[in-house]
This record gives C-alpha cells, sequence and structure tokens, in this order.
C-alpha cells in the first residue's frame, strides 16, 4: 500500500507559496484536452478552488494585455487595382459600388495587411485579425 505524500511546513507562515512558473505550469496542464482540473489540482496538493483561481487570474493578465491600444493613421484613399469581372458572371440584381469607398486596410506588421470593404461580417473580421494576431 502507498502512503500518500505528506508535506511538513516547518516555517511561522502556514501559507505555502507559489512560484509563477509552476502556477503557470499547472494551469496550462488544466487546459490540455481530455484532463480533469481535479486531477491536476490533486496531483499539486491544492484544492480545485485554488487551481481555478489561478486560471481567472493569470488569463485576466493576459486578456488584458491583448487589448492594447494600437496606433491608428488616417490615410487619403488610395483606388486598389481594378479587378474586372466578366458580365456573365455578375449578378444581374446587383449594383456595383465605386471602388475604393468604404475599404479598411489594417495593416499588422512584417508587410502583412488586411483590406476590407464596408460590408465585412465584423465577426468574421475578429476571428482573422485574433487568428493573424497570434502568429
Amino acid at each position: 500500500m502507498t502512503m500518500p505524500r505528506v508535506e511538513v511546513i516547518t516555517s511561522v507562515e502556514r501559507r505555502r507559496r507559489w512560484p509563477r512558473q509552476e502556477k503557470e505550469r499547472l494551469v496550462a496542464a488544466s487546459f490540455e484536452p481530455g484532463v480533469s482540473a481535479s486531477e491536476i489540482a490533486r496531483s499539486a496538493g491544492i484544492h480545485v478552488s485554488q487551481l481555478f483561481r489561478w486560471r481567472k487570474d493569470l488569463c485576466e493578465r493576459v486578456d488584458a494585455s491583448a487589448s492594447q491600444l494600437v496606433p491608428v493613421e488616417i490615410v487619403p484613399a488610395t483606388a486598389p487595382p481594378a479587378v474586372e469581372t466578366p458580365a456573365s458572371s455578375a449578378s444581374p440584381g446587383r449594383r456595383r459600388r465605386k471602388s475604393g469607398i468604404g475599404i479598411i486596410e489594417i495593416e499588422l506588421g512584417g508587410e502583412r495587411r488586411v483590406r476590407v470593404d464596408r460590408d465585412v461580417d465584423g465577426e468574421a473580421l475578429r476571428r482573422v485579425l485574433d487568428a493573424l494576431g497570434s502568429r
């Protein structure tokens, strides 16, 4: 029969101090697919509520740093390269928009650029920017 691990705290202070790297390691392990947070907490000798508190604290810090403001520059519109569509493929009921009106160009750095028009789906654009920002 195996004896459970026992930790004896001999200092005056009764609380254990967890290094940030150890907290990050345990939190990352709890996000792995197929892993139970309870198992991770039990293996580290902490209560599962402590692990969830660390998850909340560390994830809030990540989210706060991701929402930093970025510089924006408004420049005169330049006409994008004209793309001619054959008359047979154009939809008969659609009006043609003037090119260059309502175009938003987002420079992500590293010569990466996203260009969308005013009819872009906001949720789709957010997913694209999130994916490109994480690279």
